[in-house]
């Protein structure tokens, strides 16, 4: 198993959003990416930030902007988020009818393109579609709450995604979302995931980067041990 060294992405959807800026910055020097969850009140039940407020954080550090959308139409809102200087910009699957159109418009627009699976997807038809892909996001829980119950058995999506990456040697990231913490980062890592999301386990702690630190140590750990 060839993986490259994990990433650690704090979710803001964790983070107090009347100090967006500030939490930002209490992860800039330890995170890898930062993780924006967009949600519409439509594919989900939630309803959060959206391409406003990711062009002011944009202003406001120089973590690279890892965008999860949740939400209906991607192919109409997905590019934009590219443009206002988006690193990696995820839509769903299950809300997209052309995900590789899709893909090759963020590749275009100057962003990496991410396809994301929910709880209840299965992941085999979407395998061949990889190849036109920088990240898949492999949901650990039902996208749109923040503070789920990471739910062990969806790693079995995550090794099936491993074992095809690797043997097409394919250059993606393999990224999970969903109860991400110190108890669960190190399964999730020696299933095959390099990137991690994690909202609670970094914002609800009284040191958000050292979470984030050894949140990394751990996946670390277990990567080198897979």
């Amino acid at each position: 198993m060839t993986v490259p060294p994990p990433i650690v992405a704090p979710s803001i959807l964790a983070a107090d959003f009347a100090r967006l800026a500030e939490e930002v910055r209490a992860v800039e020097n330890a995170a890898d990416w930062l993780h924006v969850d967009v949600m519409d009140n439509h594919f989900v039940p939630n309803l959060t930030i959206g391409l406003p407020v990711v062009q002011s954080l944009r202003a406001a550090t120089e973590l690279p902007f890892d965008v999860h959308l949740m939400i209906e139409d991607p192919r109409r809102w997905a590019p934009g988020y590219a443009d206002a200087g988006a690193y990696n910009v995820t839509f769903h699957a299950e809300a997209c009818d052309d995900p590789v159109a899709l893909a090759k418009d963020l590749r275009s627009a100057g962003a990496k393109a991410g396809l994301a699976i929910d709880r209840d997807t299965p992941i085999e038809p979407y395998l061949e579609l990889l190849p036109s892909f920088d990240t898949l996001l492999i949901m650990t829980i039902k996208a749109g709450f923040g503070g789920q119950r990471f739910v062990p058995h969806l790693l079995d999506k995550v090794r099936t995604a491993r074992r095809h990456v690797d043997s097409g040697h394919l250059d993606l990231r393999i990224e999970v979302d969903g109860g991400i913490a110190a108890d669960t980062i190190e399964q999730a890592a020696e299933a095959g995931a390099d990137a991690f999301v994690a909202g609670t386990a970094v914002y609800g702690a009284d040191d958000p980067a050292e979470a984030v630190r050894r949140l990394r140590n751990l996946a670390e750990r277990a990567l080198a041990g897979a």
